[in-house]
């Protein structure tokens, strides 16, 4: 794709974006715009004990606010509820409203066959807003009479702020390539980016979430995952997606 692109990361929990912070580096550093989206605040964490969901929704706006630091990237919170995502067409809609403003050419989120429930319907309501998105009157619809919910709240990005009048949202109707984690089991073709320059990025935020979960997985073992990637690529780090075609573009040549 020629000239800048606008790229939403839409995923169910802080850290579930580790995977593909390489490649939103790289992005972010050639100029793109970069959103990085939850579907929860993933309040679940035992980290948070018996914390109210205010100061939940402070730390995790905190996590947010510093990996989307970390590039430069927009980010934006919605409030689903950890584990208690099901996939409806009211989440979906509120993704199409956001689709509506930013108006992304690509998005990255989670495969169809995570074990996780949240990371699965993350994934079906990240697709299935592409299609709400296209319809002007779903984007903008009313219902019984009642006023169209306020737009949510957008702090950390330069979308529209809770409270405004939103039913002046365009559709989104240009092409949208969808793009999730690798899966063994995926019909779909591979691809995989070269983020050996941004490796750096990635491990950081890593790093960051290593902290706060105390998790037993290690930076190490992290970069070697990437690198593992990377020998089947052939490049030093690489991450891996499936694109959700049925079949690639045809090319002028082998290659």
């Amino acid at each position: 794709m020629l000239g800048r692109m606008r790229i939403m990361a839409v995923f169910a929990h802080p850290d579930d974006e580790i995977g593909c912070m390489g490649t939103l580096a790289k992005h972010a550093a050639r100029g793109d715009e970069v959103m990085l989206v939850w579907t929860t605040l993933g309040e679940l964490a035992s980290q948070f004990g018996d914390a109210p969901h205010a100061e939940v929704t402070r730390v995790r706006r905190e996590h947010g606010a510093w990996v989307a630091a970390q590039i430069g990237a927009q980010h934006h919170f919605f409030d689903m509820g950890d584990s208690r995502m099901t996939g409806g067409r009211g989440e979906a809609l509120q993704l199409a409203r956001l689709y509506a403003r930013f108006r992304p050419n690509a998005v990255i989120t989670w495969s169809d066959d995570h074990p996780h429930p949240d990371h699965r319907m993350t994934a079906k309501i990240a697709f299935d807003a592409i299609t709400l998105a296209r319809i002007p009157k779903i984007v903008n619809e009313v219902g019984g009479g009642a006023a169209m919910p306020p737009a949510p709240d957008l702090s950390g990005d330069r979308a529209v702020e809770s409270g405004e009048d939103v039913r002046r949202l365009d559709a989104w109707r240009e092409p949208v390539r969808f793009y999730q984690y690798h899966a063994p089991a995926s019909p779909y073709p591979e691809v995989s980016v070269d983020i050996t320059d941004t490796i750096d990025v990635a491990g950081r935020v890593m790093e960051y979430y290593h902290d706060f979960y105390r998790w037993q997985w290690t930076k190490e073992q992290f970069l070697e995952g990437r690198a593992g990637v990377g020998r089947l690529a052939g490049v030093r780090y690489a991450e891996r997606f499936n694109l959700r075609v049925s079949q690639l573009p045809a090319r002028a040549f082998l290659d």
